[in-house]
């Protein structure tokens, strides 16, 4: 029964938690085999990291995307899946979670071309042996996101409410000043995961959802892998059905335009005066389309 329960518990987390879960599965499996079977700490992530050299990652092209599933250490894996877990609450209020998915891994994947372009352009900066680790860059891309999106809206850090705009820029502006300090592989995947997310909202805003593509790639990568579902017979549709079956149609298609109507009218009161402003009608309205897309 256990097995059924965990599948149970882990397919109702959001996209936020499921990411944070399958870190820390893969950071405790990165950390317990090796030890079990007496092998070297680095000989599962050494295929999964993202290595500096470009002919080294054309023998393993997946280190674009897998190289954010594993983690230095506990204090690496701890702050970036708080910060996951806390932008993921605002961003799923607002959005689907195919868009946060998108956003993250294009994220991990622009933060990763940084660090190579980064490596091979300003090599003095780096490590001879230096290769990239951690869900920085895709953590930094949805932040960035948010705060490009929305803002001017305050949240809680610490004692003080402050406005996202200057969360973001007070983490751009740390990445920058130690770019040349320390993990300059590190920071500047965090600038590139923040230039996506900020690229992302600023043309979303202008109703282009640059994701869109990626988005159709990813649907058909998961097909692939999806057991097709056999065809049921051919059956006779008579007038009456198929008139049915219409009605049904049109009523459900006005649904969803309904429902897209109001969500639109939420996100610019929110853009205008800050998620704070919502009624908790309104909050909750806007967190149930999120979980039905």
């Amino acid at each position: 029964m256990a097995q059924p329960d965990l599948k149970y518990q882990f397919n109702r987390l959001n996209i936020a938690e499921k990411l944070i879960a399958i870190n820390v599965l893969v950071f405790v499996v990165n950390a317990l085999i090796p030890f079990l079977l007496g092998l070297p700490a680095n000989s599962i992530v050494q295929w999964f990291e993202l290595p500096n050299d470009i002919v080294d990652i054309a023998f393993q092209p997946w280190s674009i995307v897998t190289y954010s599933f594993f983690h230095g250490g506990v204090g690496h894996l701890f702050w970036n899946m708080l910060m996951v877990y806390f932008v993921g609450r605002i961003f799923l209020n607002l959005f689907d979670p195919k868009r946060f998915l998108n956003v993250y891994i294009l994220g991990v994947i622009l933060g990763g071309l940084f660090f190579v372009l980064g490596y091979n352009i300003f090599p003095a900066f780096f490590d001879t042996n230096a290769y990239l680790i951690g869900a920085s860059a895709g953590a930094s891309a949805v932040l960035i996101f948010i705060c490009t999106y929305i803002p001017n809206q305050e949240v809680r850090v610490v004692f003080f409410n402050v406005k996202l705009w200057i969360v973001g820029a007070v983490l751009v502006l740390s990445d920058l000043i130690q770019l040349p300090v320390s993990n300059s592989g590190g920071h500047l995947a965090h600038l590139g995961g923040a230039f996506l997310g900020y690229l992302y909202a600023s043309q979303l805003t202008k109703g282009n959802d640059i994701g869109s593509g990626f988005s159709k790639f990813m649907d058909g990568m998961a097909n692939l892998f999806t057991r097709t579902e056999r065809k049921a017979p051919m059956k006779t549709v008579y007038k009456n059905k198929a008139k049915s079956k219409g009605a049904n149609t049109t009523t459900s298609d006005y649904d969803k335009k309904s429902q897209q109507k109001k969500v639109d009218a939420i996100l610019d009161k929110i853009s205008k005066s800050g998620y704070e402003s919502l009624s908790k009608a309104e909050k909750d309205f806007l967190f149930k389309a999120g979980k039905e897309n």
